[in-house]
């Protein structure tokens, strides 16, 4: 097909204008990949199409390009053209598979229909907490710099902390051992000792994490550790016990907090309206579990470890120097709970 362009010269530049003021690199990157790819392909005249590549029969357009591009986090403007290339190949690949098993009917199996229909779901139901999150207001300066005020242990007193821990299958009858060999232990090593005299499996784990990579609900407790203290509690295994090796303080000033705290407290705020909406749905619809459904759920079990596995930790480590480079906005969300 075709068609008009999806912007003429004249509407790029005044989108360019807006977004350069509203301060927006990405959609501006994925607006120089569209003047770039809806140039190709058109003649001399004044309409240029918004097919980027025929395959067979089907057509991929400028859209589907944009779209992907869009959903590329850190974008340049100087990376749209290669960028641009790149997903229309990928996108070619695509086609082709698609063809493919249209032609041997897998669009047909019940199993990726199934497929479609929950992915249809999902997209659906994010547009509606999108739509919800879009009422939610911004914090004040006041609130995010109350915020900082109350949360110490993340921004003032922020410390790296080496963390060792100890995860012991035992049984509830031990627990009162365990604990009391730990209050005497002069450390880990004599710790493990211990451990192995008394027929106890366990296993430990060690690792370097910020304070915005700890869980929110833990970190006001290990902040108050000193160097060489030790924490216990119960696991879903019998005991898990984090001695904390050693620590340096590496503070965030408010200045450079703010951004993520901005953006914490407004997602905050969105998950917290998106569930009052959900409530209200609830309440005014009629809903009934069914068979085993029907029961009341098992007792939740206890928290995770709070150092897990390297392939599960909880955030990305933060830059070796935040000073210059400052703090990653999602990671301090990611550490401040958000998923």
């Amino acid at each position: 097909m075709g068609g008009e362009p999806l912007l003429h010269n004249k509407d790029l530049q005044e989108m360019a204008t807006r977004l350069i003021h509203s301060r927006a690199p990405l959609l501006l990157a994925v607006i120089a990949a569209a003047a770039l790819l809806t140039a190709c392909g058109g003649d001399k005249g004044d309409k240029a199409s918004q097919t980027a590549a025929k395959v067979n029969k089907e057509e991929i357009t400028v859209h589907q390009i944009n779209f992907v591009l869009q959903r590329q986090p850190g974008l340049k403007p100087e990376q749209a053209e290669a960028a641009g290339r790149q997903v229309l190949e990928r996108l070619i690949d695509q086609e082709l598979a698609v063809q493919k098993a249209q032609e041997q009917k897998l669009d047909r199996d019940p199993r990726v229909v199934q497929q479609i229909e929950a992915a249809k779901r999902e997209i659906i139901a994010r547009a509606y907490a999108e739509r919800v999150g879009e009422a939610v207001t911004k914090p004040t300066s006041d609130e995010i710099g109350k915020y900082y005020n109350d949360k110490p242990a993340l921004f003032k007193d922020r410390r790296i902390y080496s963390l060792q821990e100890v995860q012991i299958e035992a049984k509830p009858e031990q627990f009162e051992g365990v604990r009391a060999k730990l209050a005497t232990s002069k450390n880990l090593n004599d710790f493990a000792e211990y451990l192995k005299s008394a027929d106890l499996r366990f296993q430990g784990n060690q690792a370097v994490r910020a304070a915005e990579q700890l869980p929110l609900a833990s970190l006001d407790a290990i902040s108050r550790m000193k160097d060489g203290d030790s924490l216990i509690s119960q696991s879903p295994v019998g005991l898990t016990v984090l001695f904390l090796v050693g620590s340096r303080s590496q503070p965030v000033d408010e200045a450079r907090a703010r951004p993520a705290i901005e953006a914490f407290l407004l997602n905050q705020r969105k998950a917290e309206a998106v569930q009052k909406d959900l409530k209200a749905l609830r309440d005014s619809s009629k809903i009934e579990y069914v068979g085993k459904f029907a029961q009341p759920a098992p007792a939740s079990a206890p928290a995770a470890p709070v150092l897990p596995a390297a392939s599960e930790a909880a955030a990305p480590a933060i830059p070796a120097a935040p000073a210059a480079s400052g703090l990653d906005a999602a990671s301090i969300s990611k550490g401040m709970g958000l998923k």
